[in-house]
């Protein structure tokens, strides 16, 4: 048995998700006749109060449309470091853009609003216009760290008050929210567009969504075409994701108690000098007296997966396809190396 913790979006459809998938009646999307899709992208919007949605192939399109939507050329985002939007994304700021970014540090890949108010910039020729403030939730490369509603606030406040514009990157968003007990529309409500992944700990085999204002989601529509992300009868796709929205948010509070189980279980090696905290379903182990690419390679043999993180680091993430009896077989493996 391969123990695959590589990632979250390793998930396989359930039997329920499949069943869906096969029996959704679909359309052409382009022509805006997808019923399937249409009521995805409608039941969306109202679970988290926000006006329209778009459904597209993924989440890095829909993080590079917002992106698109709130820059221009000659001005600049700011965000975390480590964003996804800017170490995974293939320079898409840039290359979609045409638009600078300003890095921040920050404790567990969060920043605060102080930290952006200082990194503002000025109205001067020789800097590019700030525009666009990103933050991610969860934080991958934080090890699944939560922004919680309170740190939000203030920097909301602080866009507002600038003119700035505010995205959410919430591919993992769903896992915060059942550890924070924070609704949907509570986060709706803090932002002007949010990205939302379906085909994480939701279990779809593709999909991610951008919610918006109906007039950023309409001009959505022709910054998706011109990306290539125009679908036809994605209807099928989209069954899959009204069905995760039904039937597989709360269980992710599972991968969260077997991702603290599996920290504990690392925390206990001698070749591991620390383990991030564990907030939600992403372990990130530090390594001391061993290289990420040594390390791995001893877990390979006892097949099991997981992804280098930094000089270090090893991360690993648990999903819907790891249970209990994986997590057991899991320690015992690990338990000579």
């Amino acid at each position: 048995m391969i123990i695959d913790l590589r990632s979250d979006t390793l998930t396989r459809p359930t039997a329920g998700m499949r069943e869906a998938m096969f029996s959704a009646p679909v359309g052409d999307d382009v022509f805006g006749e997808d019923p399937t899709i249409n009521a995805l992208e409608e039941k969306a919007s109202k679970l988290f109060g926000m006006e329209a949605a778009i459904f597209c192939p993924s989440g890095t399109m829909t993080n590079q449309i917002a992106i698109r939507l709130h820059t221009r050329i000659q001005t600049e985002v700011i965000c975390h470091k480590y964003s996804h939007i800017y170490l995974y994304e293939g320079g898409g700021i840039m290359a979609n853009s045409l638009a600078s970014v300003k890095l921040l540090d920050g404790d567990l890949g969060k920043i605060t609003a102080a930290q952006i108010a200082a990194s503002i910039n000025p109205d001067d020729v020789h800097a590019p216009e700030t525009t666009l403030v990103s933050l991610e939730n969860t934080m991958n490369k934080g090890g699944g760290s939560i922004y919680t509603l309170d740190e939000i606030k203030p920097i909301q406040a602080l866009c507002q008050e600038k003119g700035l514009k505010l995205h959410l990157d919430g591919a993992r968003l769903f896992n915060a929210l059942v550890e924070t007990g924070e609704s949907p529309a509570d986060w709706g409500a803090h932002f002007d567009t949010i990205s939302i992944c379906l085909s994480k700990g939701l279990g779809c085999p593709v999909g991610s969504l951008l919610l918006g204002s109906k007039s950023d989601i309409k001009r959505a529509r022709k910054v998706r075409k011109v990306f290539g992300g125009g679908m036809r009868q994605a209807g099928f796709l989209a069954a899959a994701g009204i069905y995760a929205l039904d039937h597989q948010v709360n269980r992710l509070k599972e991968d969260h108690a077997r991702a603290r189980k599996l920290g504990e279980m690392l925390q206990g090696l001698s070749i591991v000098s620390e383990v991030l905290p564990v907030a939600t379903n992403i372990v990130i182990a530090r390594l001391v007296g061993i290289s990420p690419e040594d390390f791995m390679a001893k877990l390979a043999t006892k097949d099991i997966k997981s992804v280098k993180f930094g000089p270090d680091l090893v991360r690993f993430v648990t999903h819907h396809d790891f249970g209990d009896d994986q997590l057991e077989e899991f320690g015992r493996r690990i338990s000579n190396l």
